[in-house]
């Protein structure tokens, strides 16, 4: 199989996930992530973005208004991740993330990023992170990545993120 050249490679343009509550869904990945609002359509879907794109998430309630979640351990969405442009911001997602009883279910440094993990509230994962400069990421004796899973100082990342 040919792969398509990196300029004719496709990027991953947004996710679309069925919720529960549709204001409670919104009011998690605005509050919380720090998305907005580009439309909504009708009392049933919501699309928000960031930096002015139409759409990055997109949320509806056509099948599954006041459903429970999904079973743990069962094919479908392990999570979603959204980038923060520097550490401060990303310490800054947490801590709001933190101040609304979200509980975090893990932490990581992976050598090339930071991330921290939480549920939204319909229990879809969701990833905040930070990439650190490529030149910055661990590689092996080859020039391979060499990403690892280390634990994060979620403290530090915290106290250098300043008030919110």
């Amino acid at each position: 199989m040919t792969r398509p050249r990196p300029e004719t490679a496709p990027t991953l343009g947004h996710v679309h996930l069925r919720v529960a509550d549709l204001e409670r869904s919104v009011a998690f990945y605005t509050d919380v992530v720090g998305l907005e609002v580009t439309a909504r359509y009708g009392r049933h879907a919501a699309f928000l973005s960031s930096g002015g794109y139409h759409h990055h998430l997109a949320l509806n309630t056509w099948d599954s208004a006041g459903a429970s979640p999904a079973p743990r351990g069962h094919p479908g969405l392990y999570h979603s991740a959204f980038l923060y442009p520097d550490r401060a911001s990303l310490g800054q997602a947490v801590q709001r993330a933190l101040d609304a009883g979200h509980d975090l279910t893990g932490a990581a440094d992976h050598g090339v990023s930071e991330a921290v993990y939480l549920d939204d509230p319909d229990g879809n994962g969701v990833e905040l992170y930070r990439d650190r400069p490529r030149d910055d990421w661990p590689r092996d004796a080859h020039g391979a990545l060499a990403m690892v899973n280390a634990p994060l100082d979620l403290e530090t990342l915290l106290a250098e993120a300043g008030p919110l």
